[in-house]
């Protein structure tokens, strides 16, 4: 060692030592291994719950391919399996909601594939699994199950296998939205033989073909499992019968013998059934809800459904003695078809209604005729045309009283009109439709019921369907009706076994009733199945039931089959389990002759009625109403309804607490009305068949038809359909009848609708009967030369109303009916009169119907109301939501919608991902290997596209529209394109980016963002998928992002600058940002302009920031506009101030505006801002200075009116004063002596006399007046009278003064106008008129007191 240097240098040490550094390293090396450890064991997290299909990382399940879920326990994509064998299943657990799961099943070519269902739960009609023969769904299908399949009875092998012979299998399962079950398990294997054999043979090879395999079955056991027994105890041979090696190894059995084993005598005490045919026949194409009549021995089948209709015959018969199909060919049939009535009348088969296939799928109305002998259709026009056009309706052929054939058509489901609960009647002889009127029961409309008609009773008896119930709700019902021919009436009982799609035949006087299907809603079905194999013997004079089921040795559960009866025994055809059917059973009952005495012939059952006749037991029959017992209690309380229970003659009676007992009985409060027209409104299902009832309205908020209040119209009026009418028989011309109308509230009336025209021609023909005659005007006229045209501006189509032979004359412009036998009608002058009119106004309770689901073409018109209606898009149909199980009862809907729409086809859809979740889609992805592609129709092995049409007259009957053919090179791998139809590809970034990783986006371009370059980036719009484009949002900087795919803008400011809430004055405003869409807003500006003082005030829920600035126009040293601030704070609730006129001169400026700037808060958020103006004290003055301006004013009004008023009312009185002195001048005068009363010295009076009597003459002004008819003299007397006074002795004095006042009273009297008499005599008259009277009197005294003196 030597300048600092270390030297590190190897030694050799001992053994000891070596081992110790040994121990040292290891003891080193496991320490650092578990601490990793425990470091990488806190790092891995492990799942709570098992991933049962996938993989646990970090306490989170990634699940595999197609399957979803926390525990990945749900399918939700596509799988593909190419094992020979394995298995198949939804999940562990119920399956999800909206479930779409497809398996892809790929043998070798042409192999045999077997599916057996182990345990398969969804629910009925609604979740379904789909079967086809190939890898797409436009393979053919071969089966479609739905519900619960289960074994009806242990120990029989019953699970269903399904057999796919392309060397591939595809199966689809679709779920809605509402209940969820345990799902499936399905087994699959290749090459195998059917059922392991069932354990009744061994699989071989010897004889099989391209190296499939076969069952060689054990003795006594047939078939291709070796699953049916035959020859059961040697057939009893050799004394009941042998067994038949050479054919179908069948007993056949002696004549005294009969049964499946030739164990049951001629005629038997039991029942039995058996399967005529082993080998279904190819030509018995298997179909559901088809029908079938019997007619010489030969089963006839016409129409149905079938999965595929490439081998479809519409005519097949059915040998019943040789168990033998035969195809019958025929020319111009009609098109196909299922859900249609068939009914026989002589050798004719009558074919009415039913769902055509082809096109469109429409319900239809036609009519047609098969003649067997000749074995050829025609179709029939009758006039009128039948009223409904109906599916899952039955129809009878029966005789009137009259012996006239008519066919009775029973209920049924129309797209228009809904479930119908009316009875139709077409007249064979007069090629003629009718609704007939029903009484008894109130029947509610029903689909898929059976009925039978019991010639001997001429009774129609109808059980079951699947009807429109209370509530708005539908679904099964147990009703059993019996219809009475002969008084049309109907009788309700109840038979305990709902079911629809189901068959019906009576034997014996029994009702047999057979399989259907018996899922109700699956909240109250309680596992009932959708194909049920229940057999029901109803007892229809007892009203008696029994159940039990097919003793075979498998399943035979189905719905949709026909039955007949022949020679005594039932047979039944067809049918849907999953499996379209095509075999035939046969049910023989027990025979009533077998029984030998009478108390074994009455206890005959179950499914028999006999009874003991002239010492031999023979069958019961129902003749006529009399031979059955009155009815007791029990039996009585079997009828449901008031009607039912009083229509029948055997003793019944409805009492108000809703019992039907015996008439015998006691009942409190007896009902004797039972129909109201509530009743009749309630069981009418739509919109359509309620306007139908001329009582009832359609309540669109409860969506249910109600009874129509009294007096709708008003008195006089009459409802018929969405008007109302009023009929007059006053003779009136037209002119005049309108204006009659129009003063009514309506108008002449146009009748458009055949319901207006026959109301109106049994009107008049009510006339007729009481001699009135009436020929009414109607509300037709002409328009121009050649055009006649209605009041309400509709065209005449010369339909319903028509014009009599040469009519109409060119002389007349309006209409009248001239004769109303045959609706004729005629032209007249508009101003000639005629005997009546018709007067129609809008009923106020007609509301229009909304368009029928079924006329709505497009998903978007049908989804329009929500619930309302069901898009179907693989069948491109509109249907109404109550009537979905119905119209698609085979699964034939793959998927539907209410409310969003989804690409109508495969080219609509832009994503892998969308593509694959249709299950008739592939992705052809582009050479870019960037995600994008077309989305296409397509199977495994490629594109596929449209067939071309094949040549031939049959093309019109091709179902098949969308046949498809495939075509590899729309996707060619040569060109670079990669077709994906399992799985998408890894890499799926839109077109936009390329992968690393094989998987991951490396980096987004074209302004694209998103794990997949989804969406565009916050700023921008558009769609980028597949290669779409975005586009930079358009907000005018007042928003930093915008909806991604409209580009509507999300503004942070709610009222930008130029639009913002201008607020009114004196009035509060609610400001609510509470919608997703406002959670952009950050700011909200506001704006007021008042007129004088302001007060503001704003509050809000969440803290905010507040600026206030105010502007004008044109203001001293600034600029126009320029915002000064005026308040600013921040994280504030609320605020309150005002403003002024001191600081904010509003009278000069007029156009003053403030503004509120509100930012900074946080979503959601409510703001209440609101401006109010006020006045300051002076302006009070201003108020009291204008106030008694205006008073005074009115005030010296008032005077002047008052001035002018006086002033015309002394002229008036002047002019009467002058009318009164004229009259007063016009009287004669008189005299009057005055005698002077002399005292004293006679001499001195003498000389005064003297010396006075000249003055008294000449200086005395004397007037005359008139009072009263006497003259007085009214003397004014000068002053110098006073002056000879003076000079006169005392005496003489005081009497001559008397003299003067006697002068001065006299001069009072004077009979002038009182106001004239104040003037000119004395200024103390008051009450001139009165005084005067008084005075006068007193004056008399006077005057004779002097002449007396």
């Amino acid at each position: 060692m030597d300048g600092g240097r270390h030297l590190c240098t190897w030694t050799r040490s001992s053994k000891g030592s070596a081992r110790h550094v040994l121990k040292t390293y290891l003891g080193i090396f496991v320490t650092l291994h578990l601490v990793l450890h425990s470091d990488a064991s806190s790092v891995s997290k492990s799942c709570d719950k098992n991933c049962f299909s996938g993989k646990c990382i970090n306490g989170t399940c990634v699940c595999d391919h197609g399957w979803v879920g926390d525990q990945c326990q749900h399918c939700q994509g596509r799988f593909k399996l190419t094992e020979l064998s394995g298995s198949l299943t939804d999940g562990p657990v119920n399956y999800k909601y909206k479930t779409k799961c497809t398996w892809l099943i790929e043998g070798y070519p042409n192999a045999v594939l077997r599916l057996r269902f182990n345990h398969f739960a969804t629910e009925c009609s609604w979740d379904h699994m789909y079967v086809y023969d190939g890898d797409s769904i436009y393979a053919p299908l071969i089966a479609v199950f739905s519900g619960l399949v289960i074994p009806e009875t242990r120990g029989n092998e019953t699970v269903p296998e399904v057999v796919t012979t392309s060397g591939y299998a595809l199966l689809h399962f679709f779920s809605d939205a509402a209940y969820n079950l345990t799902g499936f398990t399905i087994a699959y294997s290749m090459n195998s033989c059917p059922n392991n054999c069932s354990g009744h043979g061994r699989c071989g090879t010897a004889n099989s073909v391209l190296g499939r395999v076969y069952c060689e079955c054990d003795e006594y056991w047939k078939g291709e499992a070796c699953d049916i027994p035959y020859c059961r105890s040697n057939c009893g041979s050799p004394d009941r019968g042998y067994c038949d090696l050479t054919g179908e190894k069948l007993c056949v059995c002696n004549d005294s013998w009969q049964g499946p084993d030739c164990s049951l005598s001629v005629p038997s005490t039991e029942a039995f059934w058996v399967l005529p045919s082993v080998k279904p026949s190819a030509q018995s194409l298997g179909r559901a809800s088809h029908q079938a009549l019997v007619h010489s021995g030969l089963m006839w089948v016409v129409g149905g459904y079938t999965f595929n209709y490439s081998n479809y015959h519409m005519v097949l018969n059915y040998n019943l003695e040789t168990s033998t199909w035969d195809v019958v060919p025929v020319s111009s049939s009609p098109l196909y078809r299922y859900g249609h009535s068939l009914a026989l009348y002589q050798d004719d088969i009558y074919m009415f209604g039913g769902k055509l296939e082809a096109g469109p799928a429409n319900v239809t109305d036609e009519l047609w005729v098969f003649n067997i002998p000749r074995r050829t259709w025609s179709p029939r026009k009758p006039a009128p045309p039948p009223p409904y056009a109906l599916e899952g309706h039955t129809a009878h052929v029966v005789k009137q009283a009259d012996g006239e054939p008519v066919m009775l058509v029973f209920f049924g489901y129309s797209p228009i009109f809904s479930y119908i609960n009316k009875v139709q009647e077409y007249s064979i002889g007069s090629n003629s439709w009718q609704v007939v009127s029903v009484g008894g029961a109130l029947v509610q409309g029903g689909y898929g019921h059976s009925s039978v008609y019991d010639e001997a009773s001429g009774s129609v008896f109808i059980h079951g369907g699947y009807k429109a119930l209370s509530n708005n709700k539908y679904g099964l019902v147990d009703h059993m009706y019996r219809y009475v021919v002969q008084t049309r009436t109907l009788i309700l009982r109840e038979s305990g076994l709902a079911r629809y799609l189901h068959s019906a035949v009576l034997l014996s006087g029994q009702l047999l009733v057979f399989g259907g299907n018996t899922h109700n809603d699956t909240s109250l079905s309680n596992g009932a199945k959708c194909f049920s194999a229940d057999f029901l013997a109803y007892d229809i004079g007892e009203s008696t039931q029994t159940v039990g089921s097919p003793a075979l040795h498998r399943d035979v559960n189905r719905f949709g089959h026909s039955a007949v009866v022949s020679n005594g025994s039932m047979y039944i055809f067809g049918g849907f389990s999953g499996l379209l059917l095509n075999d035939v059973l046969a049910y023989t009952p027990p025979s009533c002759q077998a029984f030998s005495n009478p108390a074994l012939c009455a206890a005959a059952g179950p499914g028999l009625r006999c009874h003991w006749a002239k010492g031999r037991c023979v069958p019961w029959e129902l003749k006529s109403e009399c031979e059955c017992v009155r009815f007791t209690d029990e039996r009585c309380f079997r009828f449901s309804d008031c009607a039912s229970c009083t229509a029948n003659t055997r003793g019944c009676q409805w009492c108000e607490d809703r019992k039907c007992i015996s008439a015998s009985s006691n009942c409190t409060v007896v009902s004797l009305h039972c129909k109201t027209p509530s009743q009749e409104c309630f069981r009418l299902a739509n919109c359509r068949s309620c306007s139908l009832n001329v009582n009832c309205q359609w309540e669109p908020q409860q969506q249910e038809c109600q009874a129509l209040p009294g007096q709708l119209c008003g008195e006089g009026w009459y409802h018929v359909g969405e008007a109302c009418l009023r009929i007059n028989s006053s003779r009136e011309s037209y002119d005049n009848a309108q204006h009659y109308c129009k003063n009514l509230g309506g108008n002449i009336a146009s009748l458009l609708t055949d319901k207006q025209v026959n109301f109106v021609l049994e009107e008049l023909q009510k006339y007729q009967l009481q001699d009135k005659r009436l020929s009414p005007w109607v509300g037709l006229r002409k328009i121009n030369v050649s055009y006649w045209g209605w009041e309400d501006a509709s065209p005449f189509t010369n339909t319903s109303l028509r014009w009599l032979p040469g009519e109409p004359s060119d002389s007349g412009f309006c209409a009248y009916l001239e004769r109303t036998q045959v609706a004729g009608l005629k032209a007249n002058p508009c101003t000639a009169t005629t005997d009546g009119l018709i007067c129609e106004k809008p009923s106020q309770s007609a509301r229009p119907c909304k368009t029928p689901c079924a006329l709505r073409t497009t998903c978007a018109n049908c989804t329009s109301q929500a619930m309302e209606c069901m898009w179907c898009g693989s069948t491109q149909r509109c249907v109404d939501s109550s009537a979905y199980v119905i119209s698609f009862p085979y699964g034939q809907c793959l998927e539907w919608q209410t409310q969003d729409c989804a690409a109508q086809n495969c080219s609509g859809l832009r994503t892998c991902a969308e593509c694959l979740e249709r299950a008739e889609c592939g992705w052809c992805g582009d050479p870019s290997n960037t995600g994008r592609g077309v989305c296409m129709e397509g199977s495994y092995r490629g594109p596929l596209k449209p067939a071309s049409a094949r040549a031939g007259p049959r093309d019109r009957d091709k179902l098949r529209d969308r046949d498809m053919v495939l075509d590899q090179s729309l996707c060619t791998s040569d060109r670079g394109y990669n077709w994906a139809f399992i799985q998408c590809p890894a890499c799926q970034c839109n077109g936009h980016s390329r992968c690393v990783n094989g998987s991951v986006c490396e980096h987004c371009g074209n302004l694209t963002a998103g794990t997949h370059c989804q969406s565009c980036m916050p700023g921008y719009y558009g769609d980028p998928t597949n290669g779409g484009k975005c586009s930079a949002c358009k907000c005018n900087s007042h928003a930093g992002v915008c909806h991604v795919n409209t580009g509507k803008c999300f503004c942070t400011t709610k009222g930008i600058k130029g639009d913002q809430y201008n607020l009114l004055i004196d009035y509060q405003f609610t400001f609510s940002l509470l919608q997703e869409d406002d959670r952009y807003y950050t700011a909200i500006n506001f704006m007021a302009t008042p007129e004088q003082n302001l007060d503001m005030s704003i509050n809000a829920s969440n803290n905010f920031n507040l600026n206030i600035t105010w502007s004008l126009s044109s203001t001293a040293g600034t600029i126009s506009g320029e915002e000064m601030p005026i308040i600013a704070k921040t994280n504030i609730k609320e605020h309150r101030d005002s403003f002024s006129s001191e600081r904010f001169n509003f009278r000069l400026h007029h156009n003053i505006t403030f503004y509120v700037y509100v930012s900074n808060f946080s979503w959601p958020i409510k703001i209440q801002i609101a401006f109010s103006q006020h006045n300051s004290i002076m302006d009070l003055v201003q108020f009291f200075v204008t106030f008694f301006s205006c008073f005074l004013s009115l005030l010296l009004v008032a005077a002047v009116v008052w001035k002018i008023k006086q002033t015309c009312w002394a002229s008036r009185r002047r002019e009467q004063l002058m009318r009164e002195r004229q009259q007063m001048a016009s009287r004669p005068f008189a005299s009057v002596a005055v005698v002077l009363e002399v005292g004293g010295d006679q001499e001195e009076l003498l000389q005064v006399s003297k010396k006075t009597q000249t003055w008294m003459h000449t200086e005395v002004n004397t007037t005359r007046a008139v009072i009263e008819g006497s003259v007085f003299i009214c003397i004014s007397i000068p002053s110098e009278i006073e002056q000879h006074l003076a000079s006169l002795p005392l005496r003489l004095q005081k009497d001559t003064r008397r003299l003067l006042r006697l002068s001065d009273l006299l001069s009072r009297l004077v009979l002038w106008p009182c106001s004239r008499c104040v003037r000119r005599c004395t200024a103390g008259c008051r009450k001139c008129k009165q005084t005067v009277n008084k005075l006068h009197l007193w004056a008399l005294k006077k005057v004779l007191r002097f002449k007396a003196a």
